[in-house]
């Protein structure tokens, strides 16, 4: 399943969020009036200068500093169509589960939302299952889909499995080619207008300004392009990597920012509102999914499925 780094913030995880501290908080609530109001052009945040260490310790990571980028939008696509929001718990499964199985947990599982992994070249699993009548059916029976696309990492990342990877250079062009994937896989499963799309990032190394800052940059490129195409943008990461650097965007001034945040901490802790790698303001309300817990296997109704825990709180499919 999904790879996380310790939960633990790194040291450059810390060093990033105070260099932002005292920039607006635009992320308070995306989706939303606030959001949508005009954001100044932020310039490069100056670095913090570099503590002396002591000769017998290691050095520290260089500190990342998050540049604030905005991208021009057409305020008129920002939000194509209402929310449809979900909050309760909720599921993902590497692969499209059978009919029977969603049918026997819809009726005996606590789950009422599952995440479905519906674009991406680098998808761990193939999806075998995963149709327009599969979508159909799992909604009639009542359940929320939480569609994800897995494609290029991190610069910097360190996933065998996963070798294809961010250019940051070329961030922005791979970021709009990419949810124009995804937007058309959401059209063939019949997903409509207003739907969210989540963007997995899984875990990489902190510490590196290049690596971050390609995943800011492809990111915010990748919810501009879905907003053009009437489709809502949300993330994946891990709370020391990829959650870590939007946050500091976010207090960049970086726009436009993706409308909901998916967040991974296995921290056991069944809420949306524990953690500290968001500031109390940042895509709340309605605008988080915290996966507290990975790979363990669970039976309902007498069929069994290796899945990772989420509560949520978000944007799930039209």
């Amino acid at each position: 399943m999904r790879y996380l780094a310790p939960a633990a913030l790194t040291v450059s995880s810390l060093v990033l969020l105070v260099a932002a501290e005292g920039m607006p908080d635009t992320a308070a609530a995306p989706g939303t009036a606030a959001v949508a109001e005009a954001l100044p052009v932020a310039s490069v945040l100056p670095a913090a200068a570099p503590a002396v260490a002591p000769a017998a310790a290691a050095p520290s990571p260089r500190p990342v500093v998050i540049r604030g980028t905005r991208l021009a939008e057409s305020r008129s696509r920002r939000s194509p169509a209402p929310a449809e929001v979900f909050t309760g718990s909720g599921f993902d499964a590497c692969t499209a589960p059978s009919l029977e199985t969603m049918r026997a947990w819809k009726r005996d599982s606590p789950y009422g939302a599952v995440g479905v992994y519906v674009s991406g070249g680098q998808r761990g699993c193939s999806q075998p299952r995963l149709t327009a009548d599969w979508v159909r059916q799992v909604r009639a029976m009542g359940w929320k889909l939480i569609p994800t696309h897995v494609g290029l990492q991190a610069p910097c990342s360190t996933l065998g499995g996963k070798p294809r990877r961010i250019d940051p250079a070329a961030a922005v062009r791979q970021g709009k080619e990419e949810a124009a994937e995804a937007a058309a896989a959401l059209r063939a499963l019949g997903l409509g207008p207003g739907s969210p799309v989540y963007l997995d990032i899984e875990s990489y190394p902190r510490g590196d300004q290049r690596c971050s800052q390609g995943v800011v940059d492809f990111t915010l490129s990748w919810t501009r392009a879905l907003h053009a195409a009437g489709y809502r943008s949300g993330f994946y990461s891990s709370t020391d990597s990829g959650i870590a650097d939007l946050a500091a965007a976010a207090r960049a001034g970086a726009s436009p920012l993706p409308d909901a945040l998916w967040y991974a901490r296995w921290d056991d802790r069944a809420d949306t509102t524990s953690t500290t790698a968001l500031a109390p303001g940042q895509w709340s309300p309605h605008a988080r999914i915290h996966q507290y817990r990975g790979n363990t296997t669970e039976t309902h109704g007498g069929a069994a499925l290796t899945i990772d825990h989420n509560s949520v709180d978000a944007p799930v499919a039209a």
